[in-house]
């Protein structure tokens, strides 16, 4: 029987989930917890933009987020992207209380096995310092934010977790199954 929620082997020793690491490095699969991103600040209309132009008011918000962007297109030395592709993670606990969904066993259990194109399921994280419940990609929404900001603000963090293979390899599926997801990374990775 596994020990967590995408039924792979239950032996974290021989089958990790995560590693820790830092510096400006960037994969696919890794997580910046408490990542500013921005949102147009709502309700905002097509009439105000079609009156005001291109601007808009935003938030800069808070949210943790995994790293969507291919690990081939984000090597140092020679990218492919100059933007990357970000999805927020929440704990599955808290998620639960506002989305019925996920709230039920059936739900839960259909996420787990990832037939709810929406989301995927993270096994929780047992490393030390590191420790976090089991948490869910949410693929509803999508931020992008510059590569050079995503490296700096992964050096000036230091440590972070990682996505290990071949659980990384599960999670780009995952988002390359959902169609608007493939739509909105052609638009934002130019």
């Amino acid at each position: 029987m596994s020990d967590n929620p995408n039924g792979y082997p239950a032996n974290r020793e021989r089958y990790p989930w995560y590693e820790i690491v830092e510096g400006d490095d960037l994969e696919q699969g890794d997580i910046f917890e408490a990542c500013p991103v921005f949102a147009i600040v709502s309700p905002f209309s097509f009439e105000q933009y079609r009156t005001t132009g291109a601007s808009a008011p935003f938030d800069v918000l808070e949210r943790d987020v995994i790293m969507l962007t291919q690990s081939c297109d984000l090597v140092k030395d020679h990218p492919k992207v100059n933007k990357v592709i970000l999805c927020p993670i929440w704990d599955l606990d808290k998620f639960s209380e506002k989305n019925a969904y996920a709230r039920h066993t059936k739900g839960r259990e259909e996420i787990r096995q990832s037939k709810h194109p929406g989301f995927q399921m993270l096994n929780a994280s047992h490393l030390p310092n590191f420790e976090r419940s089991i948490r869910l990609v949410d693929f509803h929404l999508i931020f992008s934010l510059p590569l050079e900001f995503m490296r700096g603000l992964a050096q000036a963090r230091g440590k972070r977790l990682r996505l290990l293979p071949p659980y990384r390899e599960h999670l780009g599926q995952a988002e390359e199954d959902n169609e608007w997801n493939q739509i909105i990374r052609r638009l934002l990775c130019f």
